[in-house]
């Protein structure tokens, strides 16, 4: 079956996806990644005839959140790392590996899907499911904390302990990983989508203004920080003001930043803490040597690797493109064969 797969492979593109809760990347084999876009859909509601169309995908449809009319719908299919509405995940798999299909191929590709650590069997079946009905020949899963750490370059077949620490949208998966194997791993559900969250809440008890979600994404990365430093930054946030029921713009500045991302932020670090603990003292000794890599785009939090690192008294590095390290190592993965048997989840 794998010589078949080999032969198949030559006329094909086989596809690797992060499937993300914020954004939704694809790399192609002999290509790299050839898709990052927002994992976003925004959807035309039922006509006089029952009907349903997809209007946007991607950047397009996250350019209409908080700004579409009544009749369009702008949904995120995933929640917290998994598939919250399968149609709509459905039909936006299909529209991303409809554009990463090979010129000319005649052949289904196979498809490799990094998934959240710990997924239930249900949830597996509802990416299968949606995989097979976007196009694809064969799929395999494969865990997000194993692609990350494999995407960032790690010696993860080796017998040495490696620690990774993906902070995606939905969900921060924490893992020690020694010969192709995931040794302990926590999957919490603070990560990106809920920073954002905790600046929108703490924007409107703080200043009575209302805030959408770009709005805090932009937020975030423009003065987020994870662990305070000489300088303080500001910046004018435009909203609503929920008593006047006006527009109107306030300024903050980074200090307030940090404050509202705190209980995020105080999550992950116990998470790291927790998946330390229950490291066998051999691959702890190597994770002292070698520290914790950080990846997933959580770990572009301003000084967030400042402050694990004075929480644990470790190492920590910055992956070198942690926003791609999932699916760049799903890809590595599927075309290892032999990597790609003992690790895919069947």
């Amino acid at each position: 079956m794998l010589q078949l797969d080999n032969v198949l492979s030559v006329f094909t593109s086989d596809i690797a996806i992060d499937l993300g809760t914020a954004n939704t990347l694809i790399y192609v084999k002999g290509e790299g990644i050839v898709a990052n876009e927002p994992s976003v859909v925004a959807v035309q509601e039922k006509d006089s005839r029952g009907a349903k169309s997809v209007r946007a995908v991607g950047r397009d449809a996250k350019d209409m959140i908080g700004k579409a009319p009544v009749n369009i719908s702008v949904i995120r299919p995933l929640k917290d790392g998994v598939i919250a509405d399968f149609e709509v995940a459905s039909q936006m798999l299909r529209y991303f590996i409809k554009h990463a299909y090979k010129r000319g191929s005649f052949i289904k590709p196979r498809i490799a899907i990094g998934v959240p650590y710990g997924i239930t069997e249900v949830e597996k079946r509802t990416v299968r499911e949606a995989a097979l009905g976007a196009g694809a020949r064969e799929v395999f899963l494969v865990e997000q904390p194993m692609a990350a750490a494999v995407g960032a370059n790690m010696p993860v077949t080796e017998p040495t302990g490696n620690m990774i620490v993906d902070i995606g949208g939905g969900t921060t998966e924490v893992a020690v990983i020694s010969l192709a194997g995931i040794v302990y791993s926590k999957s919490v559900k603070s990560a990106g989508d809920k920073m954002d969250e905790s600046i929108i809440d703490y924007i409107k008890k703080k200043y009575n203004l209302a805030i959408g979600e770009r709005m805090a994404e932009q937020i975030k990365w423009t003065i987020g920080n994870a662990y305070p430093d000489e300088s303080r930054e500001f910046m004018e946030v435009k909203g609503l003001d929920l008593v006047a029921g006006v527009p109107k713009t306030i300024e903050i500045n980074s200090d307030e930043i940090r404050e509202s991302l705190s209980e995020v932020v105080k999550a992950i670090v116990a998470a790291v803490k927790v998946v330390l603990e229950n490291t066998p003292p051999e691959l702890a000794a190597d994770i002292v040597d070698k520290g914790i890599v950080l990846a997933g785009g959580g770990a572009l939090l301003k000084n967030l690797d400042i402050l694990i690192r004075e929480e644990t008294n470790l190492p920590v590095i910055i992956a070198e493109d942690p926003l791609k390290s999932v699916v760049v190592g799903t890809g590595k993965i599927l075309e290892n064969i032999s990597l790609l048997k003992t690790v895919s989840l069947y």
